[in-house]
Formats: C-alpha cells, sequence, structure tokens
C-alpha cells in the first residue's frame, strides 16, 4: 500500500478484453478445501501431475515475516538484519512481476535459514481477463512446476489489495468479479501442475479511504488457505482496533482461515514504540497468526516514511518485547552456534541446503 501507487495499463486491456470473459469464465475450476486434499483428490483432475505435498503450514503457531530490499537477488540484507537486531524471521517476503520466474535459488537461501519463502505475484501490464482466457497459462504451468520442484513449502499471493484502487487489478479498475475469476484460474492452473506446497494467501488492504468492499474480492473458500491484511500506521491517532478492526471483522465473516498481518510497518510519525507494542497486543487478543515487518527505509513523505527497526533502539526493543509474547513463536532467539554462523553468511546449524 505505501510502496506504490501508479495506474496501469491494465484498465485500458480490461476494455479490449472484455469479450473474452465469457469464454474464460467457463474454464474448468476445481475446488479444494485444504491442502491434503489436493493430493488425494489427484485424479479427479485430466492431467494433473501427481505430487505429494509436504504437511501444512502450522496455525497453532505464530510467524515473524520479513521484507528487506536486495531480495531475492541475495539474501544478505535479511541475514544483515538478524545480525544487527538478533531476530531471525521465519517468513521472508519478495515481489514477483509478471513473467518472472520462481527464484527457487532464493527459496533455497530461505530454506537454509529455517524460513518459508512468501512470493506477491503482481500483474503489472496484463489484464485480468487474459489470464482468465489462459494467455498466460504456460507462465504459470512453469512457475507452478518450479515451485513444485521446489518441494517446501511457499506462501503465493496473486494481485495483492485488489479492494485497494491504487493498482490496475484493483477498485474502481477491474471488476471485482473479474478479478476472483482471476484469482481461481491460477490457483486451479498450480493445483493442476501438482504443486500442493502452496499456502494461498488473499491479500488485502485495511478498510481506508479508496478501499471497496473486501466481501466482493472473495475468491471463495476452496481457494484460500490463509487471509493477509496490509496495513501502516502512519500518524499517532491510529490504534490497532481503528487501522486493522474493521478489516478482521469483515475477512471473519466471510472465513475462518487464519489472519496474517501481511505488511506492516510504523512509522517514526506515529510514536513507533508504543504503537508496536500495540500492535502486538493486537494480535495477541485477536488470535492472529503474526505479522510481516516492511523493513525498508521510503523517505518519501508521510504515507512513505523510514519503516526500519534498525537504528532506533526503543523501537527495536518494544519489537523483541512484541515477539517475545507471541504465543507458540518458536524463534525468539539465536543460539551462539547460529550467531556465529549468521555473521559468517552461512546457513544455519542443521539447515537445509539446494541439493541436499
Amino acid at each position: 500500500m505505501s510502496r506504490r501507487r501508479a495506474s496501469f495499463a491494465a484498465r485500458v486491456s480490461l476494455l479490449i478484453a472484455v469479450s473474452v470473459v465469457a469464454a474464460g469464465a467457463g474454464s474448468s475450476l476445481y475446488a479444494y478445501r485444504n491442502q491434503a486434499a489436493i493430493t488425494s483428490a489427484s485424479a479427479a483432475i485430466p492431467g494433473k501431475i501427481q505430487a505429494v505435498a509436504p504437511p501444512p503450514l502450522s496455525v497453532k503457531r505464530t510467524y515473524f515475516g520479513l521484507f528487506k530490499r536486495g531480495v531475492p537477488a541475495s539474501y544478505q540484507p535479511v541475514t544483515d538484519f538478524t545480525r544487527t537486531t538478533g531476530q531471525r524471521p521465519d517468513i521472508v517476503l519478495y515481489y514477483s512481476g509478471w513473467g518472472d520466474p520462481f527464484q527457487a535459488r532464493f527459496a533455497g537461501w530461505a530454506a537454509g535459514h529455517h524460513a518459508i519463502p512468501f512470493v506477491q505475484m503482481e500483474p503489472r501490464m496484463v489484464a485480468m481477463t487474459s489470464i482468465i482466457a489462459g494467455y498466460s497459462d504456460g507462465y504459470l504451468r512453469a512457475y507452478a512446476r518450479a515451485v513444485r520442484a521446489y518441494g517446501r513449502r511457499v506462501i503465493i499471493s496473486f494481485a495483492p489489495e485488489a479492494n485497494g484502487n491504487w493498482y490496475g487489478w484493483g477498485w474502481t479498475h477491474t471488476p471485482p468479479r473479474i478479478w476472483a475469476e482471476a484469482w481461481r484460474h491460477v490457483v486451479t492452473v498450480f493445483r493442476q501442475q501438482g504443486a500442493g506446497n502452496v499456502t494461498w494467501l488473499w491479500t488485502v488492504s485495511r478498510d481506508a479511504d479508496g478501499t471497496g468492499p473486501l466481501k466482493d474480492y472473495w475468491p471463495g473458500a476452496s481457494y484460500v488457505n490463509w487471509v493477509g491484511i496490509d496495513g501502516y500506521y502512519f500518524e499517532g491517532s491510529q490504534s490497532f482496533r481503528g487501522l486493522f478492526g474493521p478489516a478482521i471483522h469483515a475477512v471473519r465473516a466471510l472465513t475462518r482461515d487464519p489472519v496474517f498481518l501481511s505488511e506492516v510497518g510504523v512509522g517514526q510519525v506515529a510514536g513507533r514504540a508504543s504503537k508496536i507494542s500495540g500492535l502486538f497486543a493486537g494480535i495477541r487478543e485477536n488470535h492472529l497468526l503474526g505479522l510481516l515487518w516492511f523493513d525498508v527505509a521510503q523517505h518519501g513523505g508521510f504515507y512513505h516514511q523510514d519503516w526500519r527497526l534498525e537504528g532506533h533502539p526503543a523501537a527495536m526493543a518494544a519489537f523483541r518485547r512484541g515477539l517475545a509474547s507471541m504465543p507458540m513463536w518458536r524463534q525468539k532467539h539465536l543460539t551462539v552456534a547460529e550467531r556465529v554462523a549468521t555473521r559468517a553468511g552461512r546457513g544455519l546449524p542443521g539447515a537445509w541446503a539446494p541439493g541436499r
């Protein structure tokens, strides 16, 4: 939300491609309630590649995710964060442009540091109707096969924050029913390729000016595993209840799927330490899966502040306390061996590495 606001050619392409909606809407869509059902029901999908999925991600614990500039080309920004702060993320995000391949090398680095790769697929410069009609299926099949070959859990979201008006695929630019149909098509193509190791995270923006009703973008329970809500603290008057409460309420009217704060930051203008404490209190009180911190310095005005924890001792102390307070968080502290390995730029002891 705070990173980019631009208009896209999708709004023009939508008008050009509207005639293919009817054809695309009739494409085969197969519904499964959870990841385990994908493997057991694989024979029901013509042409689906058999694959054994790893166990689903636990929803009886909480997660700390991170985004740093420089990924996925390098994992060094993440290890630098860990070395500086002593906090090791167990989910690491990168944004994937349409047409970009799955970053298997980065996923291997993440696994080597006991982290789950999280991909936000951003369909810039392509119409949702084109995706529905199957014109991107070759790309999606190749991507899905690469994810399947990786073999470990991957979190994927597609066309995020569609209820906001700042993306070409979003509110006022692309009809919600078209967006939802495109989401279902993408999920179906992945399942047909046997990519049962994907946890599908439906990412929405917190309710604010310029957002549409969340329910209009709901693709259906069979196509979603987790729900992600993005939101930022820009000013001191904001509270967890005011920032995230309406979106959490709207989501829980649609589904009982676990909710994860999938992109969060607290700006310096907001009063960081106190807001971070309230952020973690809200996570606990609302029984959320955790949060992903957008650790980037933007320096672009009120809506693009410096969101980094590094260099801000009070904010970092509040963040550490918050992580320690999250129930069942497995990575509160690094061992001495892990600290040594991290400083040396190696994977953590006993971690998976490509080829192992």
